[in-house]
């Protein structure tokens, strides 16, 4: 007897180790309920050789809208996820792709620097994400750096200046190219005994803070917290409800961290329990 669980999908890149992108995205799907869908968009390879930097290969962009189109018409897809996407041809085809059918809700971790690019790809990646994808979303769920960028911020070091940098980024609805959720994310880049992360719906500010378990970051985290939100959301939870749920989810993996031979920790979605 078959049955239809919550659909997750999830457009991102591989992580080789487990730790991070489309792996970290599925495993966080499953342990929430979801069924989870994936279309791969480049692979990451860290380097043991060279101080474990990153080694970046894009999917031909013809592979990826044959992917996003397998997937859509297997599936009743309403919830995706957008993770790293890393040059301005992925994005064009991913927005495009997006672009092709109507969504209840888009959430993007905006990945704006892919390691591993030149500083001048990276800017262009930037621009075309900012302009092409952004503008899709429901909900965005930026860190530190990336907050400061997107709201045009030197800095950021309080906590009232991370909810300046969400009010700043939800503004840019205002020339259509800004989300309806900002979850801007301090985590242990932000001075403090606590791991903070703002919510602005437009109106409210809400402040999730938990003590920082530790002061280093730990890979996956931002992953897993973007994903948990999409599986919420899919499963028909709301935005704050759900937000909610991926800081719990990401404490708990931080907590519980896998460690490996790398320099640093990778959270276990496994360590979430409800």
């Amino acid at each position: 007897m078959s049955s239809t669980p919550p659909l997750a999908y999830v457009i991102a890149g591989s992580e080789a180790t487990g730790g991070a992108g489309i792996q970290a995205d599925l495993k966080t799907f499953q342990q929430l309920g979801a069924y989870g869908v994936g279309t791969l968009t480049c692979i990451v390879s860290f380097d043991p050789k060279h101080d474990w930097g990153h080694r970046f290969v894009p999917v031909d962009p013809q592979v990826i809208a044959d992917q996003v189109e397998a997937a859509t018409s297997t599936h009743a897809l309403d919830v995706v996820k957008v993770g790293m996407l890393g040059t301005p041809a992925t994005i064009d085809v991913v927005a495009r792709s997006l672009e092709a059918q109507p969504w209840r809700h888009v959430v993007l971790d905006p990945v704006l620097i892919c390691k591993g690019q030149e500083p001048g790809a990276a800017l262009d990646t930037d621009t075309a994400l900012r302009e092409r994808v952004l503008p899709l979303a429901t909900v965005v769920t930026p860190n530190l750096f990336e907050a400061k960028t997107l709201a045009g911020m030197d800095d950021i070091t309080t906590v009232d200046e991370l909810a300046e940098a969400a009010r700043r980024i939800h503004a840019l609805l205002d020339t259509g190219r800004g989300p309806r959720y900002v979850v801007a994310k301090g985590g242990v880049e932000l001075a403090g005994p606590d791991a903070v992360d703002v919510l602005f719906d437009g109106e409210e500010v809400t402040v999730l803070a938990v003590p920082k378990v530790g002061e280093e970051r730990v890979s996956g985290a931002g992953c897993t917290f973007a994903a948990a939100i999409t599986a919420e959301l899919a499963k028909g939870t709301d935005v704050r409800a759900a937000v909610q749920v991926a800081k719990d989810m990401v404490t708990r993996g931080i907590e519980a961290r896998v460690e490996a031979r790398t320099p640093f920790d990778t959270v276990w979605q496994g360590a979430y329990t409800g």
